[in-house]
């Protein structure tokens, strides 16, 4: 292979930070690493995606515990990516929250996501044996839109609509029009959407906008904290998705195979985005997707880890 795996050359630690939104809302992001998000109510405390691994955890609740004794009883998952979803059991939640969309997804693929996702992020499952044996399950599913009450605090988990999966839920604080958006939106990181509905996705970020966020959380990437910087990484996302979506079509009608649309795609895009987080890891993902979905697959195609190197070399080797 002529580029590394996915992101099996990333091995470069990041530094974290822990960005105070309001008295209730906290940003744990890392360089563009996988995000988590961190709501403090009168009475107890949200966890939103897990980070990796139980071990990765124990970094979230140290920095919880800087600045709140309340118990953490829930963990929400954005959506079923073993990124945001194994290190669940370092939060010991009473409950764990997720869409019934996602709940399916984990009984139809939540295996083979697994495999998939260990083998492309070495460095963030290094100590997967800190994963309890089997899936991380939701004790608690919903369809559309619950709140949780933390005290007085409201906390909203809505689906807004498909986008990076079908099961994609954020979670709004509407008396602070705090946004935790999850793989919906990213900012100087480039879009997964290897499970992605490109043509739904452009429509569910209007969405995200419509709700007029002050600040928002992306899945990957800084804290966005004023209302233009919320408009930026939606842009940008948006634009991303866009082009994506664009170039594949372009290529499909003329009747070119995966491998050249994939690498006329990547050269166009790559001038205007190449400097974004995982940008390589993505491309070949992103692109294998959205020709699906424009060829005979409406619905994503399962990952397994022998697919994504198979894929892998078809497209880079």
């Amino acid at each position: 292979m002529s580029k590394a795996f996915a992101s099996q050359a990333d091995l470069e630690e990041k530094r974290v930070s822990f960005t105070r939104l309001s008295d209730n809302a906290y940003a744990y992001t890392a360089e563009g690493d996988p995000n988590t998000g961190v709501i403090i109510g009168d009475d107890a405390v949200v966890v939103i995606d897990t980070q990796a691994t139980p071990l990765m955890a124990q970094d979230v609740v140290r920095r919880i515990r800087e600045v709140t004794d309340k118990p953490i009883e829930y963990v929400v998952l954005s959506h079923y990516h073993a990124v945001r979803v194994l290190g669940a059991a370092g939060y010991q939640p009473k409950h764990i929250i997720a869409s019934r969309d996602t709940y399916d997804l984990i009984v139809e693929r939540g295996e083979q996501d697994k495999a998939s996702e260990i083998g492309r992020f070495p460095r963030l499952f290094r100590n997967v044996e800190s994963v309890p044996p089997g899936l991380t399950w939701p004790t608690i599913t919903f369809t559309g839109r619950m709140s949780i009450w933390l005290g007085k605090l409201e906390v909203q988990l809505i689906q807004l609509g498909r986008g990076h999966t079908k099961g994609d839920t954020v979670v709004w604080l509407p008396g602070e029009r705090i946004l935790f958006s999850g793989d919906l939106v990213e900012f100087d990181a480039t879009p997964y959407a290897g499970d992605a509905y490109f043509k739904d996705w452009p429509q569910t970020l209007d969405n995200i906008a419509a709700l007029k966020p002050a600040a928002l959380v992306p899945g990957r990437g800084a804290a966005l904290t004023s209302p233009e910087a919320v408009q930026q990484g939606l842009a940008g996302t948006r634009a991303f998705i866009s082009d994506v979506y664009e170039c594949v079509q372009a290529g499909v009608a003329a009747g070119k195979d995966l491998n050249a649309v994939y690498k006329e795609t990547h050269a166009k895009l790559k001038p205007k985005y190449g400097h974004w987080v995982i940008f390589d890891h993505c491309m070949p993902f992103d692109v294998t997707r959205c020709y699906d979905e424009a060829m005979q697959y409406p619905d994503p195609r399962i990952w397994t880890a022998e697919r994504d190197v198979q894929m892998w070399q078809a497209l880079e080797g």
